[in-house]
């Protein structure tokens, strides 16, 4: 699929919008305890993820009746789901990324979408339902941040800042990265959500990310949106992101200096 129209991108939007407002944000600092589960260590769900994702899965399959929709609770209760995702054109959606902030009633947290065809990503959104932030990429076509075109930059400090995700790495791996780091870099907190850190990295907040665990959910709608602002994401050799792949381990950087700038820091 390669032509992604105003329409489809506006009702897209208008369907994020219209279930944050609905079902996500109500929930927001109003969850009681029997409405959180952990799914595993480190992974929360909670009874807004379940209700939005299938709110989404509605509109979508309206939307694009021939895309199959793959949601991240949808692959919970289903792993096999995501053995698909790389087949195809489908929806990859993550309801509320970030769950983590937003069962504790704290900030980031968005809505992320993606719109896949035979593992490349053909579109993305992201949308902060807080600050009203919406992030949209069509490939070959650009980047927007509500409505406006949004080109990548980097933050201009002395030590590139770095947000680096150490929470799956491997014991042995984060040493070695922490110890290259020292110095030569800035590293700062990630906010546990990528709907939040794409858009930090394009807007020159942060210079680069690392990421371990690499799900579609998470980094599908980002890694486009990055890419199409002017930025660079990549394997730690230097290969693509594609979807649909076991592989794990990406650099996304504000621009490809800066990307090969992290990955000789990082990895020599």
């Amino acid at each position: 699929m390669s032509d992604i129209s105003p329409s489809l991108t506006a009702s897209v939007a208008d369907l994020m919008r219209s279930v944050a407002a609905t079902i996500i944000l109500p929930r927001y600092r109003n969850l009681s305890s029997e409405e959180i589960e952990e799914k595993a260590k480190d992974d929360l769900v909670t009874i807004a993820d379940k209700e939005s994702e299938l709110a989404l899965a509605e509109g979508l399959a309206t939307i694009l009746p021939e895309a199959r929709i793959v949601g991240e609770e949808a692959c919970a209760a289903t792993p096999a789901l995501l053995d698909t995702v790389g087949e195809g054109l489908c929806w990859i959606v993550d309801p509320i990324d970030g769950t983590g902030n937003f069962a504790a009633g704290r900030p980031p947290f968005g809505v992320m979408i993606a719109l896949v065809d035979g593992g490349e990503i053909v579109a993305g959104w992201i949308y902060d339902p807080l600050a009203r932030r919406l992030c949209h990429a069509a490939r070959n076509r650009g980047a927007t941040l509500n409505g406006e075109p949004l080109h990548a930059r980097e933050s201009g400090e002395a030590l590139p800042i770095a947000g680096i995700s150490t929470l799956f790495l491997p014991g042995e791996e984060r040493e070695t990265l922490t110890r290259r780091a020292e110095g030569r870099l800035r590293m700062v907190d990630i906010p546990r959500c990528a709907a939040e850190q794409y858009p930090r990295i394009a807007l020159g907040v942060n210079d680069f990310a690392l990421f371990h665990r690499t799900l579609p959910w998470d980094h599908a709608a980002g890694a486009l949106l990055l890419s199409e602002a002017g930025g660079c994401v990549a394997r730690y050799d230097g290969s693509p992101y594609r979807v649909g792949t076991a592989e794990t381990g990406m650099i996304a950087a504000a621009s490809p200096a800066m990307w090969d700038k992290a990955a000789e820091i990082l990895f020599g």
